[in-house]
């Protein structure tokens, strides 16, 4: 693995704009036409979005991840992506060192929508 340099210094203020909150993926869908993305169906508690993720070639079986809980940015402007709009962003561990991904995940069972930070 190769550690990235370690990025500019950011204010408190800044880290404080994301909205990053805990939801479980109650639904992992093919995205027809993409070698990359899946649909995934998210539970925040008060709301549920729709987040598109490139995990088709990171995983041998990307349906190993419904029903977890894992790490997601929800207030991203919805992303246009292979015609389907993206509500939010996965957190996950190990893409920019070029290491196959995995999920940001508490350490134990919270409830949906429970903000980190």
């Amino acid at each position: 693995m190769t550690s990235s340099p370690v990025k500019s210094i950011v204010s408190f203020s800044d880290l404080e704009k994301l909205d990053i909150r805990v939801g479980t993926i109650e639904k992992v869908e093919d995205v027809p036409k993409s070698d990359k993305l899946v649909r995934l169906t998210v539970n925040f508690g008060e709301f549920t979005r729709t987040i598109l993720v490139g995990m088709k070639k990171e995983r041998k079986d990307v349906q190993e991840v419904a029903g977890r809980q894992a790490l997601f940015v929800v207030n991203l402007p919805p992303k246009q992506m292979m015609g389907e709009t993206s509500e939010g962003m996965l957190f996950d561990i190990g893409y920019a060192n070029s290491v196959t991904p995995v999920l940001a995940v508490p350490e134990k069972p919270v409830p949906n929508g429970v903000n980190a930070g």
